[in-house]
């Protein structure tokens, strides 16, 4: 089965082809990051339109490139939800007509559980179950994955997600948008002179929150002279301050739960201090852990595919509707 994979959340036009036996064979990547950062952010308007101009140029292009044609397509698998509205209707306008046009069916795909499952393009993938920490620029969650559909939240973010704090941070040193890349590359040139404080890990439970660390980030950079070993400073304890919350409330899903395969996505899963600090905090407890490779992090045609395969296989499909969700709890999804 040849499954076109579309995403159009937020910034990044994603379109892929997935074989249900052959694996991935082709993956295009629009990112609309040069048109935002003269705003500071993502102008949900602009987002829209961008879509719009780039979504179909991508599909016929990655047809071309997998040497394929419309006629070989057997499904189509669309973000629905959650993301910007406006953005996700783009795909999913798209995605339905070309579905109804060719004949074939079409599935609605949560944008979570594409990052949730975004490793299992990798090899070897990981068995089920296992925990999952999504870590992304509006999502922080800690989910228990017993199988495709089958998910269970352990802990979520309660105010600023892990990317969102990271961004936002990035924009008190005056670094720019997207921040989180530009961040950790000014923490490179940082001292160990602060210990920020590590945010809800005195009290048990695994829910994150990143607002406070946020403000204590702010007071410090007010009370220093603002040079820039000052922000590099600032930078590599805040940076920390976040690998080590999440090392430490990845130790106590994985213990709380009983098991010993950690998946890490989304597209603060990139950063590779993070990475590094999951990777010996799995390694202390004795635990296999998998990251998707960096492209695969941020938003992806790729992971959709994937994901809306598994589903087309099962026999689920979307009515013959143009159905998006800006506001979907992963909880609601039925399992295979």
């Amino acid at each position: 089965m040849y499954v076109l994979g579309i995403e159009t959340s937020c910034d990044e036009t994603g379109v892929a082809i997935y074989h249900s036996k052959r694996g991935l064979c082709n993956h295009l990547l629009y990112s609309q990051i040069e048109m935002h950062s003269e705003y500071g952010g993502v102008v949900p308007e602009l987002a829209s339109r961008d879509h719009i101009r780039k979504l179909v140029p991508l599909i016929k292009q990655s047809l071309q490139e997998s040497q394929l044609s419309s006629a070989d397509i057997n499904g189509i698998a669309y973000t629905a939800g959650p993301g910007l509205m406006g953005a996700l209707l783009v795909g999913a306008a798209t995605a339905r007509s070309l579905a109804w046009s060719w004949q074939i069916p079409a599935v609605a795909v949560h944008h979570m559980e594409g990052h949730l499952l975004a490793p299992m393009l990798e090899a070897p993938p990981p068995a089920f179950p296992f925990v999952a920490l999504l870590i992304s620029g509006g999502h922080t969650l800690l989910v228990q994955v017993d199988g495709i559909g089958h998910y269970r939240l352990l802990g979520e973010s309660l105010d600023d997600a892990a990317g969102e704090a990271f961004d936002k941070t990035a924009k008190m040193l005056g670094l720019g948008y997207p921040g989180g890349p530009k961040l950790s590359k000014l923490a490179e040139n940082g001292r160990p002179v602060f210990q920020f404080p590590r945010p809800m890990t005195d009290r048990p439970g695994l829910d994150f929150s990143f607002s406070g660390l946020k403000t204590y980030t702010m007071n410090t950079l007010n009370g220093s002279q603002k040079t820039e070993q000052d922000k590099a400073d600032i930078a590599m304890a805040f940076q920390n301050a976040v690998a080590d919350t999440l090392s430490i409330k990845c130790r106590r899903a994985l213990k709380q739960t009983g098991l010993k395969r950690l998946v890490v996505a989304g597209g603060v899963s990139a950063n590779k201090h993070i990475r590094a600090c999951l990777t010996e905090m799995a390694g202390r407890e004795n635990a296999a852990i998998y990251f998707p490779r960096p492209e695969f992090c941020t938003d992806n045609g790729a992971m959709i595919a994937y994901a809306g395969c598994q589903r087309l296989l099962a026999g689920q499909q979307q009515e013959l509707e143009i159905f998006a969700r800006p506001r979907w709890p992963i909880s609601e999804l039925s399992g295979l």
